[in-house]
């Protein structure tokens, strides 16, 4: 049996995801900005995301997978879903659970890249850098952690343990 060691809480998450807003309010006021949240992972950090955001703001979903039902990346890159909003000349950040190798995050910035937009930057809910392949930006990140497999908060390990409210490390 899986066990699930606490790392980050409710209330951590919370402060955490408030403080990066404030930034990204403060950089992108009076800017037309695109929120591109990398599903499934970054669903629950983009949902409380937005509602801490003092600016407006579109929202849309692209859908990478990379990791199947392992715990490393596979190396090889699926988008499944694309965009639907234009995103010619506007700002676009992206919204993403955790960066880890920077395989999955260097091809979607590309990707995006050629749809024309002002600028493409990056927002991660927590940047691990050690298994980090390829780097890749990271504009705002709420936490830098340096190693484990976590899950909870959007999180996953072959999809399951997602809805936890909290951000565990999980041992197998």
């Amino acid at each position: 049996m899986p066990e699930l060691v606490p790392v980050f809480t409710k209330d951590q998450i919370q402060k955490m995801v408030a403080a990066v807003a404030r930034r990204i309010s403060h950089d992108y006021k009076g800017r037309s900005l695109v929120l591109v949240g990398v599903l499934n992972g970054a669903f629950m950090f983009l949902a409380d995301l937005v509602r801490e955001l003092s600016i407006p703001a579109q929202i849309d979903f692209v859908r990478v997978a990379s990791y199947g039902a392992g715990t490393a990346s596979s190396g090889k890159i699926n988008l499944t879903k694309d965009l639907e909003l234009d995103i010619q000349n506007k700002d676009v950040l992206v919204i993403e659970d955790i960066v880890d190798t920077g395989l999955t995050l260097s091809c979607l910035i590309d990707h995006l890249k050629s749809f024309g937009p002002r600028s493409v930057r990056v927002c991660a809910l927590l940047d691990k850098r050690e298994r980090r392949e390829r780097a890749v930006p990271v504009d705002y990140t709420c936490q830098v952690v340096k190693k484990g497999f976590l899950v909870g908060y959007g999180l996953d390990y072959a999809e399951d343990y997602r809805s936890l409210q909290e951000i565990y490390h999980l041992k197998l």
